[in-house]
């Protein structure tokens, strides 16, 4: 019978190898990564068959869970047929039709999509399109952007600047744009 290793074996060859986001390495001294072999719905798995309740599910399965049979099917369908290809230049049949959908389902007025792979990247996208729409109207001296006390968006410059967290954005500051920062209407966060 073959034996398979444990949470520590891959905590320890992690940590050898991986950088985390989000995540100051040096609490792994003390505090290992914990090591997931599969997700099913809610639930996360170790290697050692303890389940987790995915209170954060990935961020980005909150909504259908892990190992969603629909989604699963749909991806795989897709990757049998076209993995990816760049929109610079180039398109296909499902970005037009999810776009169509998209433009369908949104406010009059708004007629394109643009597309980001991650978090962040839509972040540094949207600052963009504001900077760019400001010049094209023929207000280019506008191009400072507000954010809200104790936010987040992300780990890239722009998303940084635009976050209000100064564990992860302090040791940034000198990359960072200058960006005016307002208390959040978060009641449970803001100041009585």
């Amino acid at each position: 019978m073959r034996s398979h290793p444990d949470n520590a074996a891959y905590a320890t060859r992690d940590l050898a190898v991986v950088w985390h986001p989000c995540t100051q390495m040096k609490d792994h001294e003390h505090l290992p990564p914990v090591p997931i072999r599969r997700g099913m719905g809610v639930w996360l798995e170790d290697f050692e068959g303890r389940r987790y309740l995915d209170a954060i599910s990935s961020w980005w399965v909150n909504l259908f869970g892990h190992a969603n049979p629909r989604i699963s099917a749909a991806v795989a369908g897709q990757a049998a047929r076209l993995e990816h290809v760049l929109l610079a230049g180039f398109t296909h049949e499902p970005v037009i039709e999810l776009s169509e959908e998209l433009v369908a389902l949104a406010p009059q007025g708004l007629t394109r999509c643009f597309y980001a792979d991650n978090g962040s990247s839509a972040v540094e996208a949207a600052l963009k399109m504001s900077f760019h729409y400001w010049r094209n109207v023929g207000r280019s001296r506008k191009c400072r952007f507000v954010t809200l006390t104790n936010s987040y968006h992300g780990e890239t410059l722009g998303a940084l600047a635009v976050g209000d967290v100064p564990l992860y954005r302090s040791v940034y500051a000198p990359l960072l744009m200058d960006v005016i920062t307002v208390t959040s209407p978060d009641c449970f966060v803001r100041e009585p």
